[in-house]
This record gives structure tokens, C-alpha cells and sequence, in this order.
């Protein structure tokens, strides 16, 4: 059985440094609330803590990240490469530390390529774009020396003139393409704001034109003048020109409809009337339309002239009657005299049987309903007792058993629905012929 190893001071005081300390809560920018040393599992609004106290939240906070660490690193570690491995899993968090290449290098033996994995992880998500943050470089440069430190500090010797060293092409996947930025932190009120620290200042904007210099109010205000010449206001002369003397005005007496009549000038003629139209009035000849044919020449239409329908039948009506009754009935092709008085026989209608359903349907249904229930029972068999993969690979054992519990309660649900729709089958064909 593999030694259990405690986070040591080396890694709090790691963590501690990077993470930095906060006495107030404050929220960040996704709604959460921080406090102490990155405490976010309880801090609210309005809290408070002391040093004492956020470094008691962070031994609890690194509780359930030492158990993590112990139960998927399979590697023996030491005490320098299990704290440096708390103080990562801490800062990227525990579901990306069980499927990171750090761990899955770890469990193949290849300490050393764990270790430069640790450097992959400095980019970060801000205002939308994906960063290399400086801050991160600098710390998976801290959590990764302090995992290559040998215990006791007895480090491996390499002398120069034995192993110079040479360039390694393969280490440019390791160095950033991109310039780490620099960020800072900054509170305003009770929110963190996270500022770019490499982002240049704003230009300052140039003053506007005076007054005096402004050609557009200039053209502006020569407008405003030459409309206030043609367009004086209420109550201030103008200079267009002399103003007309005073012509008397003699009261005259003028209709509200009729066109005003300009002082001064001599009255004109009557304006005529205005001419209108009017439809011609034709007189109505009241003339019968009998007469008015014979004075045109026409020939006049006599009403025909017939029996009234409420005089009294005639002789010779009623011996029509008779013989029309003594002839015999004439034959008519498709005619059917129907007598309701004679009795009906009855005939009962003949009754095909119902094909028979086959006998092995029933059987079918219940085998398959069996064998969603084995598949049901040997998934969740498989997901309690499989184990996960060591790669950290999504697709494992356990999902294997989920996916065949799944297809085993789907297999039940349809035997059982096919087996109701046979047995409601059945009980219409009963209910629709009872002598079934």
C-alpha cells in the first residue's frame, strides 16, 4: 500500500504567495465571492477574516485536493513533487487535474515530462481572448522547480565540460509564442476588477477650435443674420427702405364671402356668375305601355287567359282522371316499388374469422424484457465495481456500464409497452365479437 503524504508548509507558503491575501470578501467578475487566500466555498458578502482564519480556510480547502492527489497520482512521489502537485491542482482545479498531461505523464513514469507539462497551463480568458498571463508563467516556473527538487537537496550533478549542454528543437513547444502579460488586480468597492497592465494609455484628445476659429459657427451666424434682414421680427425696423405713407381707409361694408376689395384701387366690373352644369329634366310619359306600342306601330301581346286555380273542376277534367286510373301502370327501367307492410327477413351477415397472432409473440417479448433487466443489472454491476483509467480518458469502464444500464432500462420499457398494446389488442377483438 502506497504512503499517504500531508501537504507541508512548503506548498501552503507556495500557494499563499501566488494566490495573495484578501481580508474583506469581494466579488468576482462570474458572480463569485472570494476572500483570505482564494477561498470561494463560503465567502458571501460583507465577510471578513483575519490571516489566522483564511490560512485555517485554505489547510480546509486542501483537504479534499491532497486526497485527490493521493488517490489518482500511482507513482511513488516525494514530499517536494506531492506539494508542488497540490499547489497546481489547486490553482487549475480538480477536474482539470485528473485529465491533464501532468498526471497521465506522472502514472507512465516520466516524472520529468510531468514537470514541463505543469508550464502548458499558463493562459488564461480575458475579455474574451486567451492569453498567456505572466503571473502563471511565474508560477508553474515556481510549482515546477520546487517538483524537480530532490529530497534532502541532493541534486544529480552535471559538469560542463562532460555535458554541454546543446539546443533542443523540441523545446520550442514549451516557450510561449506570445508575449506573457502582465496583470494586475484591483478592487473597486466590493467587485475585483483584473487590469492589463502592458495596455497602452489613451491618447490624449485634441482641444476643439474657439470660437473665434470656427468656420462653421462663422457661415452659421452670417445665415441667422441675412434671415433676420428678410425676415424681420415683431417690433424692430428695418433698413430694405423707406416705409409707404399711410393710405385712409373709408368704412365699407363687405359680405364674409365675397373677395376682399384692395383700398386704393378703382372697383371692377361684377364678376359673372359661375357656370354651372344641370342635368336635363325629362318629363315622364304616363302613357300605358299598350298604347304607346300601337301609336309605334308594334304588335301588342295578349295575357294569356286560363282556369283560376280556385274554380271548381270541370266534367271533363274528371274523365280524364278515370282513364288515366284504368290504364296500367307503365313499366320503368330501374324502378322499385317498396312495400312497407310486407314482413323482413333477416339474414345474419357472414363473419370472417380473425387471422391468429403468432404463438411465439409473447415469448419474444418476455426474453427481451429479461434481457433488459441482465443488461440493466451487469451495468450498474460494472459502474459500482470498475475501476477509472489511469489516462484520465473520458470514455471508461464506468461509462461503459452507464451506457448498457441505460440501453437495459430502454430494452424493459419496450417489451413492457409491446406486451400492453398485444393484451389491449385483445381485449377490443373480445369486446368487438364476444364470440371469440
Amino acid at each position: 500500500m502506497k504512503p499517504r503524504h500531508q501537504v507541508s508548509r512548503t506548498a501552503i507558503e507556495l500557494i499563499k504567495r501566488f494566490e495573495g491575501y484578501r481580508r474583506k470578501a469581494a466579488q468576482l467578475p462570474d458572480g463569485r465571492w472570494t476572500i483570505g487566500y482564494g477561498h470561494t466555498l463560503t465567502a458571501r458578502q460583507g465577510a471578513e477574516v483575519s490571516e489566522e482564519d483564511a490560512e485555517a480556510l485554505l489547510l480546509y480547502d486542501l483537504i479534499a485536493v491532497a486526497h485527490v492527489v493521493n488517490e489518482q497520482a500511482y507513482a511513488p512521489l516525494s514530499q517536494n513533487q506531492f506539494d508542488a502537485l497540490c499547489a497546481f491542482a489547486f490553482n487549475i482545479g480538480l477536474d482539470n487535474f485528473r485529465r491533464s498531461a501532468v498526471l497521465k505523464r506522472l502514472n507512465e513514469g516520466a516524472a520529468i515530462q510531468a514537470a514541463f507539462a505543469m508550464e502548458l497551463w499558463r493562459k488564461a480568458e480575458f475579455e474574451g481572448e486567451r492569453i498567456v498571463v505572466d503571473a502563471l508563467v511565474r508560477r508553474r516556473a515556481a510549482e515546477k522547480l520546487l517538483f524537480l527538487t530532490p529530497p534532502g537537496g541532493a541534486w544529480t550533478i552535471a559538469p560542463s565540460p562532460i555535458l554541454k549542454p546543446v539546443l533542443d528543437l523540441d523545446g520550442f513547444d514549451t516557450t510561449p509564442r506570445q508575449t506573457p502579460t502582465p496583470m494586475a488586480t484591483t478592487l473597486d468597492g466590493e467587485r475585483v476588477l483584473v487590469v492589463r497592465e502592458d495596455r497602452p494609455t489613451a491618447a490624449l484628445a485634441e482641444p476643439e477650435p474657439s470660437e473665434a476659429e470656427n468656420p462653421m459657427k462663422a457661415v452659421a451666424e452670417q445665415v441667422s443674420a441675412r434671415l433676420q434682414t428678410i425676415f424681420p421680427e415683431t417690433g424692430e425696423p428695418t433698413e430694405v427702405g423707406p416705409s409707404p405713407e399711410p393710405v385712409a381707409e373709408e368704412p365699407r361694408p363687405q359680405a364674409d364671402f365675397a373677395p376682399p376689395i384692395t383700398v386704393g384701387e378703382p372697383p371692377g366690373p361684377a364678376p359673372e356668375p359661375a357656370f354651372e352644369l344641370t342635368a336635363p329634366v325629362e318629363e315622364l310619359d304616363e302613357t300605358p305601355a299598350e298604347q304607346q306600342a300601337e301609336s309605334r306601330g308594334e304588335p301588342v301581346a295578349e295575357e294569356a287567359t286560363g282556369p283560376d286555380l280556385f274554380d271548381p273542376p270541370t266534367a271533363a277534367n274528371d274523365a280524364r282522371e278515370a282513364e288515366a286510373a284504368a290504364e296500367p301502370p307503365a313499366e320503368t327501367s330501374g324502378r322499385v316499388v317498396i312495400d312497407d307492410t310486407v314482413p323482413y327477413d333477416f339474414i345474419a351477415p357472414t363473419v370472417q374469422p380473425l387471422p391468429q397472432q403468432p404463438k411465439d409473440g409473447l415469448l419474444t417479448l418476455v426474453s427481451l424484457a429479461v434481457l433488459g433487466l441482465a443488461f440493466f443489472g451487469g451495468g450498474i454491476f460494472w459502474v459500482v465495481n470498475a475501476q477509472p483509467r489511469a489516462d484520465g480518458m473520458m470514455l471508461d469502464a464506468r461509462w461503459v456500464g452507464g451506457l448498457a444500464s441505460v440501453a437495459g432500462v430502454a430494452f424493459f420499457c419496450v417489451a413492457i409497452y409491446l406486451l400492453l398494446r398485444r393484451l389491449g389488442r385483445a381485449a377490443e377483438r373480445r369486446t368487438d365479437n364476444p364470440r371469440i
